[in-house]
C-alpha cells in the first residue's frame, strides 16, 4: 500500500481559494471539501421554506440567507455553507469582504442522500461550537420529516419541535414561526 499525502491549506488559505473558485467548498482543520449540487426535492424544499421565513421576516430584526452565506466557527475552524440560515440582530462577519457570518441564530440543513449523516452528525456537533446558534432545524428531502433542535438555557440541545406528517407544523421558536409541512414539500415529486 501506498500512503497518499493530503495537502493540508490555512485558514487564509482556504479563504483566498474560496473567494476565487467557481464553486463551493467547506474547510475543516486543514482540508477542503468540494460540494456537490443537489436534486431536484432538496432545491424544492430549500425555495420553500427560504421563501415563508423570508416574508415572515419582513420588517423585523432578523433575516434569512440562503446557501450563498458561509458560516465559519472560529472554535474549530469549520467554514461551511448551510441551505438557510438566520441572523437577528446585526450581522457580525470574519472580515471587510462580508461573505462569511459569525453569528448565526437559526440554521437549516435539508438532507440529501449524500449528506445526511453528516448533517445529523458531525455537523450538528460542530455548529454547536457557534455560540449564536439557538435553533438547528433538519427537514428531509427523501421523505416527509424535520426536526427542530433548540438549546435551552443551560446550553444543552433538545428537540423541541418534530413532523413526520403533511398535515402537521414544526416551530422555529426563536423567531416564532410555525411552518406547515404541506408548504415546505409543496411542489415535490413523489414525497406528497
Amino acid at each position: 500500500m501506498t500512503a497518499v499525502a493530503i495537502k493540508m491549506y490555512t485558514q487564509e488559505e482556504y479563504l483566498e481559494l474560496e473567494r476565487a473558485a467557481e464553486y463551493k467548498s467547506e474547510y475543516y482543520r486543514g482540508e477542503i471539501f468540494a460540494m456537490s449540487g443537489a436534486r431536484f426535492n432538496h432545491n424544492r424544499i430549500k425555495e420553500n421554506t427560504a421563501l415563508e421565513i423570508g416574508l415572515f421576516l419582513k420588517g423585523k430584526p432578523c433575516s434569512s440567507l440562503s446557501s450563498d452565506m458561509r458560516v465559519h466557527i472560529p472554535e474549530n475552524t469549520l467554514y461551511t455553507y448551510p441551505d438557510i440560515l438566520i441572523v437577528c440582530g446585526e450581522p457580525e462577519f470574519q472580515d471587510d469582504h462580508m461573505d462569511t457570518l459569525l453569528n448565526a441564530s437559526v440554521i437549516i440543513e435539508v438532507l440529501s442522500p449524500s449528506t445526511s449523516s453528516y448533517d445529523q452528525g458531525k455537523k450538528f456537533s460542530l455548529y454547536q461550537s457557534l455560540k449564536s446558534l439557538r435553533e438547528y432545524i433538519l427537514i428531509d428531502s427523501q421523505e416527509i420529516g424535520a426536526r427542530v433542535f433548540r438549546k435551552n438555557d443551560e446550553g444543552a440541545w433538545l428537540i423541541s419541535s418534530i413532523a413526520y406528517d403533511i398535515n402537521s407544523s414544526i416551530e422555529i421558536g426563536h423567531i416564532g414561526l410555525t411552518l406547515k409541512m404541506s408548504t415546505i414539500y409543496e411542489q415535490t415529486i413523489d414525497l406528497l
